[in-house]
């Protein structure tokens, strides 16, 4: 089984390569707790990856975007991101954020988003 920080940099490179919900799908488990900032959780890869989609849908045009860092203990990981883009109502936006993960048995059990709104 690959490590953490194996993992995480798999994770970071496919959704830095288009194929973020193809990594979802394989990397996260079933019961994965996702959180952006202090919202309430999302249980449940199903509806974890419906807000994803919803996400990928809302966009109309991908600038691009970086990871600017990244560090992995034991069962966490963490990466700092900055990405650019236009979304469908025409605003463009560029993000900057920090994703946490836990992970246990390969797949990630909880991810949570910090980022200004």
């Amino acid at each position: 089984m690959a490590n953490v920080a194996e993992l995480s940099k798999k994770l970071d490179d496919a959704v830095l390569a288009g194929k973020a919900l193809e990594a979802f799908d394989e990397l996260n488990a079933d019961d994965v707790v996702m959180q952006e900032n202090s919202d309430a959780p999302l249980v449940g890869k199903e509806l974890n990856r419906k807000r994803e989609v919803e996400f990928f849908d809302s966009i109309a045009e991908f600038h691009g975007a970086s990871v600017l860092s990244r560090a992995a203990g034991d069962d966490v990981s963490f990466s700092e991101w900055e990405m650019e883009v236009t979304f469908k109502n025409g605003y463009r936006m560029k993000l900057a954020q920090a994703a946490v993960r836990r992970w246990k048995d390969g797949k990630t059990v909880n991810e949570r988003f910090y980022y200004s709104k």
